[in-house]
């Protein structure tokens, strides 16, 4: 087992961090919960601007990179080609940002917008019903695709660009902070990221475990339970951890690929056995919705809420701050991911595809499977909130899916696509922890490492479901995760300085004057071609002998 490639000071911080958070949540739940949710309270009701303010920052700073003079830097030399088609790319891409919440959040969320509105609108009203299918779009949109491109760009370009063979968010903001990463604050930053991704992937395995075992419940009638839960848990685990293990082009693409299809199933089959004139009509009107208001909804907050007579919802920090919270988690190790997957592609191609891809994806999951489940509650063919209301979110996905032809053909294949989708995610996020605690990564980062990162992933979340405070996880890794803001403004900095002053060194290189002698050159042609005259008679005369 080779050892000398591992960054041990950031191998074992990252343990340690990790096991200071789980061990009093572990053994003190109410204390560690209570403790966790008022440092989340004070950082999303007094940072929250910061949230909203890199979000726009980062969407804008994008759209001018792509189209700059940036823009047009290769990753990786003029002859390289792409590594992986365009379809295995944006597969790829996708099930690492969106993983399962995809299908949780993409058929329920809009019962959430519906009984709690934004901007102070009565619930259930028809202003209600218009934003309660935008909303999610919105918030799994170009935005939040920006978010997770960000961190992408300084990776990839230091990585086959300058061709420094380390994939580490420290590496990527050397030009800034120079010699300093190599120091405790080097170390302090990669550990960050990697304590926010393990509590990110937590809260993915929180959200799509019950979805999975209502699922099952459903086909089988095998009663949910924790064992069902932790069954489930350590199959998603071994098909990570195979994948992982496999590499990029073996495992991990293979089942991305895998996953891409049986979405689009999915979806097509809603899409045309449902209600196909109000599902486009919804989702076409919802982009709209948010076309118009896009800047609105990206910054709206509640300042007033403390004058008398001003109701506050609490909207902003429940959803747009914490979603926006939620990507910046996720961002370096998406930004990682993409930056791994994208040599032969320009700067430009990678922001763009990123974007566009990520977001109609996102605009397809929310618009068919959300506004089938808000068709079935305006018809009054099923109430889905007061089932959801009665029996949970999870419950009530798979109560949706049944509403449909060949209900148990449907509810098999989303089951089935929920446990890939978990497993995706959960083997793009252990092979970039692995790359993360290497000094350096020439092609794949270590097998051992790989598969080690690949349990640790599902250790923590599986402690802490049997204590029942999977959701303080989440919550503990976001409140953690809000330095990643800071070094998300270091980020587009360091990719600004480092690519200007190539670009300025490559225009000002003049290559060295050849004097050109006309007359030796004449004399060098007249002695070549006499002596291959010379040479031709003597060959001529050998063979006359």
């Amino acid at each position: 087992m080779n050892t000398k490639l591992i960054d041990w000071p950031t191998f074992i911080g990252a343990l340690v961090l990790l096991l200071l958070v789980a061990l009093p949540l572990v053994f003190y739940p109410e204390a560690g919960k209570e403790f966790v949710n008022m440092a989340n309270d004070f950082m999303t009701g007094n940072f929250g601007f910061l949230y909203l303010l890199m979000g726009l920052l980062a969407f804008a700073f994008l759209l001018f990179v792509a189209f700059s003079k940036n823009g047009k830097i290769k990753l990786g030399n003029k002859e390289a080609e792409k590594e992986f088609g365009t379809i295995s790319w944006a597969a790829m891409l996708f099930a690492a940002g969106i993983g399962s919440s995809i299908l949780y959040w993409g058929m329920i969320e809009w019962a959430y917008y519906y009984q709690g509105p934004p901007f102070g609108i009565e619930a259930g009203t028809q202003e209600a019903i218009q934003w309660s299918p935008a909303y999610g779009i919105f918030h799994w949109g170009p935005i939040a695709w920006a978010i997770y491109t960000l961190p992408a760009l300084p990776i990839a370009y230091f990585y086959y660009v300058r061709r420094k063979p380390v994939l580490k968010i420290s590496e990527a903001v050397r030009p800034v902070l120079g010699r300093l990463v190599d120091g405790p604050l080097g170390i302090t930053i990669d550990v960050l990221f990697i304590f926010g991704l393990l509590g990110g992937a937590g809260t993915t395995l929180a959200l799509g475990t019950p979805m999975i075992a209502e699922g099952i419940n459903d086909l089988t009638g095998i009663p949910i339970t924790l064992g069902l839960k932790t069954g489930i848990m350590l199959l998603c685990t071994i098909i990570f951890a195979i994948s992982a293990y496999s590499g990029l082009r073996r495992g991990i693409k293979v089942l991305s690929d895998i996953n891409l299809w049986l979405a689009i199933f999915v979806l097509l089959f809603i899409f045309f056995f449902g209600p196909t004139l109000f599902i486009s009509e919804t989702t076409f009107t919802s982009i709209g919705l948010i076309a118009d208001n896009f800047f609105k909804m990206a910054t709206w907050l509640e300042p007033f809420a403390n004058v008398e007579g001003y109701s506050e919802t609490g909207f902003p920090e429940a959803w747009t701050v914490f979603y926006w919270a939620w990507w910046v988690v996720y961002a370096p190790f998406v930004g990682l991911f993409v930056a791994r997957i994208s040599r032969g592609r320009t700067i430009k191609e990678m922001i763009l595809g990123t974007m566009i891809y990520g977001t109609i994806g996102c605009i397809l999951f929310f618009g068919i499977m959300g506004n089938f489940g808000l068709y079935l509650q305006l018809t009054g063919s099923f109430d889905v909130i007061g089932f959801m209301d009665q029996n949970g979110a999870p419950a009530a996905i798979i109560a949706i899916l049944n509403q449909l032809p060949m209900a148990d053909v449907m509810v098999a294949v989303f089951t089935i696509l929920a446990i890939i989708f978990l497993a995706t995610t959960f083997d793009s996020s252990s092979y970039i922890l692995a790359a993360v605690v290497q000094k350096e990564v020439h092609s794949e980062p270590l097998r051992w490492n790989r598969l080690f990162w690949a349990f640790t992933l599902c250790l923590l979340p599986l402690v802490l479901m049997f204590v029942g405070d999977l959701e303080t996880l989440q919550t503990a890794s976001i409140v953690a995760g809000f330095p990643v803001i800071f070094i998300m403004f270091l980020l587009a900095w360091s990719f600004m300085k480092a690519s200007n002053e190539d670009i300025k060194e490559s225009r000002n290189y003049e290559p060295p004057t050849i004097h050109i002698n006309r007359r030796e050159i004449v004399e060098r042609i007249r002695k070549r071609r006499k002596e291959r005259s010379a040479l031709e008679a003597l060959e001529d005369k050998q063979v006359d002998d």
